[in-house]
């Protein structure tokens, strides 16, 4: 197989994490028993998942649905070679996370592209979240972690609408300086396009070289997998799922549900967005 996705034809090798055990997760009204998460979670390791994210440090109060994060850390039985990814909210989270540093590899750090959902989402601004983020990347660079990063509304917000691209590389370059080798763009609402991806996705890997791109696409609209496609041809090798098109709520805090695709089809099987403290 080839890992240069320009070359029509040939086989493609991507990477994929999978994202369900915490975005799918997060949303469910009804509490799932901590044994029945810490079984799939070892189901999907068996699968041949070599990424998985596995818990969030949030406030238990904020997200009830995720407080027994580090129990399913200490829980789950993954084979040799498969990265546990943590998602924290803010550096009181990050030194949560960081007491049982031993459980896991890899740490996402978020923002949202648009200041009126990054408020809604985690309360501060965009400006407030970056400088707190140049602080965590250090201590997640000292503890020899893979710092990962996630920017909600890459493709549009659900307040503002449609968000610039130069916006959003501007933040993805940000997490770069402060020491992010992996950058995640969620299309939070569905919003994005196959044309749109395509364009996006290319002038990311232009301006982040050495850095991991990763795709995260919801398919509440029914455009996931034509989007996913879209941004393979356009260079992207790293994408994120969600086991049986499981996904967070399309919405911000406060912000009533948008409507949803009816079914889960391919989009969200194979490449569905990734979410953040409430959703990205």
């Amino acid at each position: 197989m080839t890992d240069d996705n320009r070359s029509g034809g040939e086989s493609r090798r991507v990477r994929i994490r999978e994202v369900g055990p915490r975005d799918g997760f997060q949303n469910e009204p009804e509490t799932i028993p901590t044994a029945d998460k810490i079984r799939l979670i070892d189901a999907l390791g068996r699968a041949g998942f070599k990424r998985i994210e596995v818990a969030s440090f949030v406030r238990p109060d904020v997200i009830p649905q995720l407080s027994d994060g580090v129990h399913v850390l200490r829980g789950i039985d993954l084979p040799h070679g498969v990265a546990r990814m943590v998602l924290v909210p803010n550096s009181r989270g990050l030194g949560n996370a960081l007491a049982v540093r031993d459980l896991f590899e890899e740490v996402a750090l978020f923002v949202s592209a648009s200041q009126t959902h990054n408020r809604r989402n985690i309360n501060r601004t965009v400006e407030e979240t970056l400088a707190d983020v140049a602080v965590m990347g250090k201590r997640i660079v000292a503890e020899n972690l893979t710092f990962c990063a996630v920017i909600a509304t890459s493709f549009g917000c659900p307040y503002e609408g449609k968000v610039p691209m130069g916006r959003v590389l501007d933040i993805a370059e940000h997490f770069a300086e402060a020491g992010a080798t992996e950058i995640g763009f969620g299309d939070t609402t569905g919003m994005c396009n196959p044309a749109y991806a395509s364009r996006f996705f290319a002038a990311a890997i232009e301006r982040l070289p050495g850095v991991e791109v990763t795709a995260h696409f919801h398919n509440t609209r029914g455009q996931g997998l034509a989007n996913a496609y879209a941004a393979l041809e356009a260079g992207c090798t790293s994408f994120e799922s969600s086991f049986g098109g499981h996904r967070a709520a399309a919405r911000g805090r406060g912000h009533r549900p948008l409507p949803q695709h009816p079914r889960a089809g391919p989009g969200q099987r194979l490449c569905r967005a990734r979410g953040g403290l409430h959703q990205l």
